[in-house]
């Protein structure tokens, strides 16, 4: 189990085998805040552009993430439920996805899961390619579960 933030944004990169040969590289990653970057140049689809079960994935993974550093691992863990994207327009860059929850959100989750053994939350997800335009748009449901229920 991992023991603090560098543990975790190994977690984050390296944990998942799919995800690591995607390249998939934390920017920010702290209480509440999120940020992943994916490289284009080892996910590019068959018309150049970044493909867009890599745009998926950047934007999934941060559930996981957030998780990691804002809820209790040793009481709670995630689960991905739903996962929705639109895509806006072709990615030429590198892309990068940012989600944030506030405390308040925070206090809810841990208090649901703590009596009802599990909580919902959504996270909305904007990516961005190097130029600063918004690409594309995710919403994520995740659920946290309370260990041994």
């Amino acid at each position: 189990m991992a023991e603090g933030p560098s543990d975790f944004v190994n977690m984050v990169e390296t944990g998942i085998g799919f995800v690591r040969r995607m390249g998939l590289k934390v920017v920010e990653m702290k209480r509440c805040h999120v940020e992943l970057k994916a490289p284009l140049d080892i996910n590019k689809g068959h018309i150049g552009t970044m493909y867009a079960g890599a745009l998926f994935t950047l934007a999934e993974m941060p559930g996981g993430a957030l998780f990691l550093t804002t809820f209790d691992v040793s009481k709670f863990y995630p689960i991905v439920k739903e996962m929705t994207i639109k895509f806006k327009r072709p990615v030429h860059t590198d892309a990068t996805v940012k989600v944030g929850m506030t405390e308040e959100e925070v206090v809810r989750i841990e208090r649901d899961a703590e009596e009802k053994g599990r909580s919902e939350f959504s996270l909305k997800g904007e990516i961005f390619d190097e130029k600063g335009e918004l690409v594309a748009e995710s919403v994520g449901i995740y659920q946290i579960r309370k260990h041994g229920i």
